[in-house]
């Protein structure tokens, strides 16, 4: 059960100048330049009648949400959105994905040396608190 998964994945000051170089991309070509488009249209309308005030940019942009709410309330073909939750696992899908992963933990040097750093440090609090145990025993019998 191989799944090619894609992941976007930010490393750095450059990744992170990359991203923020293609949300301002897209902020622009979907929600700047459309309001400047309008903004233009809306100026040139205004310039044939004094009626009409002209507008900026903030209003263009403004403009463009109203145009594409309106778009969106009066389409004939109704937007549906179906939330649903995903389906789980199968139990032969959950066992493979478990046998997949501990045949990668046992080939994996790093997790096996950590594995055994866990084991002995589990080992060393088990005999700590042995030892612990085994000293206030002593105490309250030498008390008694």
């Amino acid at each position: 059960m191989k799944h090619n998964m894609n992941i976007i994945q930010i490393r750095g000051i450059r990744g992170l100048i990359v991203a923020g170089a293609a949300v301002c991309c897209l902020a622009v070509g979907f929600i700047w330049f459309p309001g400047w488009v309008l903004m233009q249209l809306w100026n040139l309308c205004a310039s044939y009648t004094t009626a009409i005030p002209v507008i900026g940019i903030i209003q263009g942009i403004i403009l463009w949400g109203i145009c594409i709410a309106a778009y969106f309330a009066f389409k004939r073909d109704k937007l549906v959105v179906c939330l649903k939750a995903p389906q789980g696992l199968s139990e032969d899908e959950i066992k493979e994905v478990f046998a997949d992963l501990k045949e990668e933990s046992t080939q994996d040097k790093i997790i096996q040396a950590m594995l055994k750093a866990r084991e002995a440090e589990l080992k060393y609090k088990s005999e700590n608190i042995e030892d612990k145990t085994e000293t206030k025993e002593e105490v309250t019998v030498n008390k008694d």
